[in-house]
């Protein structure tokens, strides 16, 4: 029986596929082509890889600090349970995040093999993938190194590309691999048809990782090994959280998979091999790609909400909060949001990210949240705001609790509209059912609790000289949060 351990790497914030992902909420974790988020179906494809040699173990997932309740939120909303959740300190690419997971997964004797996917990929044909997939785990239980290469279906320069030595196998050699070609390149790998799309997913052994790792780089090896020798393990929740040592994670060189490790492969002591994946891959890297695979009228317009066209082809059209309309328009890209909208002509939707850098420098919030902010405890809607008032709709999961505080420089009233509301204020603890009220003194001690078995909604008005997030001091939180 062959042990597999799926692996999700969760970092990225796709910023090309702005306004709708944010660094707060990047687009691993939206819903773009379906009813579950990328993430939600990255774990999915893993968890369905079982077969009569092939056993599937609780998948990792490797993550950072602040969107660690977000994957566990939606991987509980799968059933599916977690093995672990690798939290990284600072991005420091796809070879350190790897790498943490070998260790995990070489913990007490074990050597599973590896299954690495990023989260915000999409598969429009599960059977092949399955196929593929389970190809790829037999032939690494052998010891090989195996890469997962799309069989291309236009002459892409936005991809990397794998040469392979044959196309008739299930499992081909591995002859090189290709930086980003120009168009005539592209289409000239297209003719010879050994040249594959580099999708990103990878299946080894732990062992083999490593080894190959500490081959052809060393520095990073011992690096991650220093941080993983350093690291702790969070308690105050179910899940597991790991964290690697803050320090030491921050010296470990960052480098991706590819550079670190696979591009030295082919023709060395270490076998690698690829599988040809031929099941609606993509990498939504833009809005161009969301177009593409989602379903289109007879116009070539595909949409999302509330959306009325006329006269208008080959249009993408995301509308969140209020209705949107095209009239006599084509290959445009239009996003909508409660705070930001986008418009851009849809061959240049790759361009997207300038504005983000844009946002950046100028100190804006509108890249790293949505007005609708996910917490572990539920979500808060800042729905108006105005000198020295803010007004937000809370939703508090059942029995989740935010954390017991106070604010500096505001004061809160709120108003119960659904459910039933546990009050600690100052030293009076007490209920508040719908339509009833309370309010928090500027600098008293507070926190607001669900006691009940449906989600708790208040609306909350601040009124004070500072209204900022970061005005909280936190004296208890279930979450590990500080202040």
């Amino acid at each position: 029986m062959i042990k597999i351990t799926p692996v999700i790497l969760c970092g990225g914030s796709g910023t090309r596929l702005w306004p709708l992902s944010r660094t707060g909420f990047p687009k691993q974790f939206l819903c773009l082509t379906g009813d579950e988020s990328l993430f939600q179906m990255a774990v999915r494809r893993l968890h369905d890889l079982c077969a009569s040699d092939i056993e599937v173990q609780a998948p990792y997932i490797v993550s950072n600090e602040e969107h660690r309740f977000l994957a566990l939120e939606q991987l509980r909303e799968t059933g599916i349970n977690l093995g672990a959740a690798l939290l990284e300190p600072c991005g420091r690419n796809t070879a350190p995040a790897l790498t943490l997971a070998a260790l995990a997964a070489l913990e007490d004797g074990n050597d599973p093999v590896l299954v690495v996917t990023p989260a915000d990929q999409t598969i429009s044909d599960a059977n092949s993938f399955k196929g593929a997939i389970q190809s790829a785990i037999r032939e690494a239980a052998t010891g090989s190194i195996v890469i997962l290469g799309v069989t291309p279906d236009r002459p892409e320069t936005g991809y990397g590309y794998i040469q392979v030595s044959a196309t008739e196998a299930p499992t081909v050699d591995v002859k090189r691999f290709v930086e980003k070609p120009d168009l005539d390149t592209a289409l000239r790998y297209l003719e010879e048809g050994n040249y594959y799309w580099n999708a990103g997913m990878f299946v080894l052994k732990a062992s083999e990782w490593m080894a190959a790792l500490e081959r052809f780089r060393p520095d990073i090896a011992q690096a991650t090994r220093e941080a993983w020798s350093t690291r702790s393990t969070d308690t105050s929740t179910s899940a597991q959280f790991i964290r690697p040592g803050k320090n030491e994670f921050s010296a470990i060189p960052a480098e991706s998979v590819d550079y670190a490790v696979m591009e030295h492969c082919p023709g060395s002591e270490f076998s690698i091999r690829m599988v040809p994946l031929t099941a609606g891959w993509s990498d939504l890297g833009a809005w161009d790609a969301v177009w593409q695979c989602l379903p289109k009228d007879d116009a070539g317009n595909a949409h999302f909400g509330d959306v009325i066209t006329t006269s208008s082809q080959n249009s993408l059209v995301h509308a969140t909060s209020r209705l949107v309309s095209l009239v006599g328009v084509e290959n445009i890209i239009v996003i909508e949001t409660a705070d930001a909208v986008l418009v851009a002509d849809r061959s240049r939707s790759q361009e997207v990210k300038a504005i983000v850098a844009s946002l950046h420098a100028q100190g804006r919030e509108e890249h790293t949240l949505h007005r609708k902010v996910h917490r572990p405890w539920g979500w808060y809607d800042s729905i108006d705001e105005g000198e020295r008032f803010k007004v937000k709709r809370i939703q508090v999961k059942p029995k989740a609790s935010l954390s017991l505080q106070k604010h500096h420089h505001r004061a809160e009233h709120w108003i119960v509209v659904k459910g039933t509301a546990e009050i600690t204020n100052g030293d009076k603890v007490f209920i508040l059912g719908e339509n009833q009220s309370t309010y928090i003194p500027l600098g008293e001690t507070h926190r607001l609790s669900n006691p009940g078995t449906i989600p708790l909604e208040i609306i909350e008005v601040q009124s004070g000289s500072y209204l900022g997030e970061d005005d909280i001091v936190r004296f208890e939180d279930s979450y590990g949060r500080g202040n």
